[in-house]
């Protein structure tokens, strides 16, 4: 086993299992993918670590215990269709890549977004695209979507973004009110009616680009 083999099964066997990370499905791309590649090369030895990882000027790669339990809790299928907003280096997507039919990462850092889209055809993961575009208005043109993604906390989220879920669609993310700890939330349409439920208490890196977006009253 290589070294980041290594690092891998450690994460795997410290943050993955201890945290009621049971979908087998997840557990076994978390245990194959390379998240080393999703980092600077001066960071690969922390590509691991249970803690955010700054890819960019105020942009950051969730880390892995918080990520995973946000995914679970989506339970995506193997025919849905998934909307990732913050794409960021593109770790999330090719996760989600691999457990959904197809999945749009939104990105609006160009160098991020073609860093992932580089990595993608790397790893010849050809189901995953990423778009350019505001993070806060979401990707209408490919909705709607089975399930919606948002790496990073977030202030609230916004109703442009709700209107692209599918029937029965569910979007997570950490919803943060700017204290040191957020509220991991999943929330599911039924029709015109959005239902939201707390899943845990989670500290993650604020997403830029939310600021003043029209937020979903529940």
């Amino acid at each position: 086993m290589t070294a980041f083999g290594v690092m891998r099964a450690n994460m795997i066997n410290g943050q993955i299992l201890p945290n009621k990370i049971t979908d087998l499905r997840l557990i076994d791309v978390l245990s194959k993918l390379p998240r080393e590649l999703f980092v600077a090369q001066s960071q690969r030895s922390v590509a691991y670590v249970d803690d955010d990882i700054e890819i960019a000027p105020n942009r950051y790669l969730m880390e892995p215990r918080v990520f995973a339990r946000l995914v679970q809790a989506l339970a995506p299928g193997p025919d849905e269709v998934g909307l990732y907003i913050g794409c960021g280096s593109g770790y999330g997507v090719a996760v989600l890549a691999n457990l959904c039919n197809t999945v749009i990462g939104l990105e609006c850092d160009v160098a991020l977004a073609e860093r992932a889209s580089g990595l993608f055809a790397e790893l010849e993961i050809d189901n995953a695209v990423v778009v350019e575009g505001p993070l806060d208005k979401g990707y209408a043109e490919q909705g709607p979507y089975d399930l919606v993604l948002i790496e990073g906390a977030i202030s609230d989220v916004p109703s442009v973004i709700l209107d692209q879920l599918a029937e029965s669609g569910r979007l997570a993310a950490v919803v943060s009110s700017g204290q040191s700890l957020g509220e991991a939330t999943i929330i599911r349409r039924v029709g015109e009616v959005y239902g939201s439920r707390v899943l845990f208490n989670a500290s993650s890196s604020s997403l830029p680009g939310f600021e003043g977006a029209p937020e979903f009253t529940f």
